[in-house]
């Protein structure tokens, strides 16, 4: 048996030496629904590359951090140019932007369709209806900040703008329609929500919210250098907001698995992502 071993070892000397460890990969992000899968499409796509892949969910405001430290080695989940401006004004001498991978993308506020309001200015004389509160995500978003100031442009002296996450905003969301109860909450596109129920944007007059926007990728300074490879997959993955609005209504089915549902995608979209990798 030794002998078996020893030839074995001195095989793998002979085809140029000691196999090396596979290389570490850590992808910081959000718990958001559409950052839950771009980083698992991502991460899937890595670990296909014989990547050692290691998805750390974190807070907005973290998750720049992190790769502004080298923390963590990318991120798929900065929304420019409005919503995260904040975060990549501070940090922009520490990363490498490398540029959108999804377009389309914006935020704002939303209602039920059968909610008899339009405008975020609805809100001045029709808070009441909704106990004059707008039910929102973590506090360390970009969207929780815009509502901010679109409380204080529209004098929305009443509105309580609501903490909690994306899970407790959707649960919310779900008692009112089943209650057919008026509602108003924090949202953006890309979105599993639009494709489950009929809602529409609150109309933004005064720019609150921004325009159009995309969500980026995110590298840490060194990382083209250091990792060429992972560098350019990072620079070729794009998702049309279409496909990842159907992938986050996957997700949200019973027992989804988010790296299972990006997996089976991109055995079924092959030239699709294969484009990631070329």
């Amino acid at each position: 048996m030794l002998k078996m071993i020893a030839a074995a070892a001195l095989a793998t000397v002979a085809m140029g030496g000691v196999a090396q460890a596979a290389e570490k990969v850590n992808l910081a992000y959000v718990e958001w629904s559409d950052a839950v899968v771009a980083t698992n499409l991502l991460a899937e796509t890595l670990k296909a590359k014989g990547y050692d892949v290691t998805m750390t969910p974190l807070p907005a405001a973290a998750m720049w951090q992190a790769v502004a430290t080298g923390e963590a080695d990318a991120m798929v989940a900065a929304w420019l140019p409005a919503t995260h401006a904040a975060y990549y004004d501070k940090l922009k001498d520490q990363v490498e932007l490398i540029g959108p991978n999804v377009e389309g993308a914006k935020i704002g506020w939303a209602v039920p369709a059968y909610v008899d309001m339009t405008s975020v200015e609805d809100l001045k004389s029709k808070g009441g209806e909704v106990e004059n509160k707008v039910i929102g995500i973590d506090p360390g978003a970009g969207l929780m900040q815009a509502s901010e100031k679109a409380i204080k442009d529209y004098d929305l002296t009443s509105v309580k703008l609501v903490e909690g996450s994306d899970a407790t905003m959707t649960a919310a969301l779900k008692d009112a329609i089943d209650r057919k109860e008026p509602i108003v909450v924090t949202t953006w596109t890309p979105h599993w929500m639009f494709g489950r129920w009929d809602l529409k944007y609150l109309a933004d007059p005064k720019g609150s919210f921004g325009g159009e926007e995309s969500v980026n990728t995110v590298a840490r300074k060194d990382l083209a250098t250091e990792m060429p490879e992972v560098h350019k997959i990072l620079a070729n993955f794009k998702i049309s907001l279409d496909d990842e609005q159907k992938l986050m209504l996957a997700n949200e089915e019973k027992g989804a698995d988010p790296a299972a549902t990006a997996k089976a995608w991109i055995a079924a979209n092959p030239d699709k992502a294969a484009a990631w990798t070329k």
